[in-house]
């Protein structure tokens, strides 16, 4: 990336000094002076200079949490539901594991938020095209409203 970044700003530096606007430069390939201005300002090999949350968030799920949320997912009477079901059948006896946008979080991270039910997943399939070679061999139809005249 820091070999493109040196590239990019070369070739607008050679445009510049032959008497091209920075901004012309950018546009035309599609990048925003803004940025050339920031790269000028970082120092070589610099790199992401984004800084992260320094601390954990405190409602952060703990590795035992995370585990009874799988095995609650992977219980036989939920195994084939999908968290939005799991939640409330919870919530009817009382219990709470994790909320349901958790739930689908913490399965989507294990690799189990697969097709739930014990049916086979939906499957889309494009009707075959259909293609003329020659006069008459598809036939269609016209099934718009027609306007009224005014």
């Amino acid at each position: 990336m820091n070999e493109l970044r040196t590239t990019t700003l070369t070739l607008i530096a050679e445009a510049v000094d032959n008497g091209c606007r920075l901004s012309s430069a950018c546009r035309e390939i599609e990048l925003d002076p803004r940025t050339v201005q920031r790269w000028r300002k970082q120092r070589d090999g610099a790199g992401d200079r984004r800084k992260g949350p320094h601390t954990t968030p405190q409602q952060k799920l703990t590795d035992e949490e995370r585990k009874v949320v799988v095995e609650t997912a992977n219980a036989p009477e939920f195994r084939d539901l999908s968290p939005k079901q799991i939640v409330p059948r919870l919530a009817d006896r009382g219990q709470y594991v994790a909320s349901e946008s958790t739930f689908y979080r913490v399965l989507h991270a294990e690799g189990l938020m697969a097709h739930r039910r014990p049916s086979k997943p939906r499957t889309v399939q494009r009707p075959e095209e259909l293609v003329a070679t020659g006069p008459n061999e598809v036939w269609s139809w016209d099934i718009s409203v027609p306007q009224k005249a005014r």
